[in-house]
């Protein structure tokens, strides 16, 4: 087991390594000069070549990238172009909020996407089936913005019962932080609950027909237990592994949502930073969305080692 977790954080470290090298390269294949840019299109030549030194854009690219991944180890990421405020200290400001989203929305796609998932395998062709394949099928094919503006116009425009926009931090007003997150969360959420009912259900169908199963039934146990303990204990690498792959999706909605309700988090960060080529925001931004998607993967992986034995054992292959 510890070979299979060392040879996992081996490969992360290559990916990351990897990630780095294209993220650095990426953000100078932009168009523009970024010492143009900060200076202003009007600032005279020598301005622009001091800007340049500063940020010591004048050495060749491979001192660049070293320059680059010794800061990041020291957590120095640079300043903000815009208003010359530390990026680090923005990104703290910033990512608790798209945490906070992303774990409800989680919470949100695991509670019914799980539950949808097990009742439509258990009640195979019967009507709590078909209600539950239809909600996946809805929720894959609405986008998260029309979903959005529909959730603002009921539930804030129509009926009055949650705020339209804004956040109010959890410190401060528990109640009014869940009461604002609530419905983006949900929003978030139900595309990613599509994708894990019909993952659930593909992979309870499978165990319900396992021989396993047929001997525990044969045993006289109940079918909460068989079901409980049996099919869906063994159903759960599907779901984990689908919990790991989709975390991607789930930034990538929040981008839209958080635009939606105007709320301050990682998303509205990363599009804010592109549209005014903030590139030392935009950078880090980059690097530790790559950071986050790598890590949980590499938790994905040990935890589908521990959940399934023959994978650790055959040497970290998913047969």
């Amino acid at each position: 087991m510890l070979w299979f977790i060392l040879r996992r954080c081996g490969s992360a470290v290559i990916v990351l390594f990897l990630a780095s090298v294209l993220i650095f390269l990426g953000i100078r294949a932009l168009p523009g000069d970024p010492a143009t840019v900060m200076a202003g299109q009007e600032a005279s030549p020598a301005v622009v070549e001091a800007i340049r030194h500063e940020f010591g854009l004048d050495k060749p690219l491979p001192a660049q990238y070293l320059d680059y991944v010794g800061q990041t180890l020291s957590g120095n990421f640079g300043r903000s172009t815009q208003d010359q405020l530390p990026v680090i200290d923005i990104i703290a400001e910033r990512l608790p909020v798209t945490l906070e989203l992303s774990a409800l929305a989680m919470l949100v796609a695991v509670i019914v996407g799980v539950g949808a998932g097990i009742a439509a395998a258990v009640r195979r062709g019967r009507l709590a089936d078909y209600v539950a394949t239809g909600f996946g099928l809805a929720g894959l094919s609405v986008p998260h913005f029309w979903l959005g503006l529909l959730g603002i116009l009921l539930f804030a425009v129509t009926w009055r019962i949650l705020p339209a926009s804004g956040y109010v931090p959890f410190t401060e007003d528990p109640a009014q932080n869940l009461q604002r997150m609530i419905l983006p969360a949900i929003v978030l959420g139900t595309g990613f609950a599509a994708i894990l009912m019909r993952q659930t259900r593909s992979a309870m169908l499978g165990a319900l027909s396992a021989d396993y199963v047929r001997t525990a039934r044969s045993k006289g146990l109940s079918e909460t237990k068989v079901v409980g303990a049996h099919a869906l204990r063994n159903s759960l690498t599907t779901v984990v592994t689908v919990l790991g792959l989709q975390l991607g999706a789930l930034i990538s909605g929040a981008v839209v949502t958080e635009q939606i309700f105007v709320i301050p988090g990682f998303g509205k960060l990363t599009v804010d930073a592109v549209l005014t080529r903030n590139y030392p925001v935009i950078q880090a931004v980059v690097l530790i969305t790559v950071i986050g998607y790598v890590l949980v993967n590499l938790l994905v992986d040990i935890a589908y080692a521990f959940l399934n034995p023959r994978i650790r054992l055959s040497g970290g292959t998913r047969d």
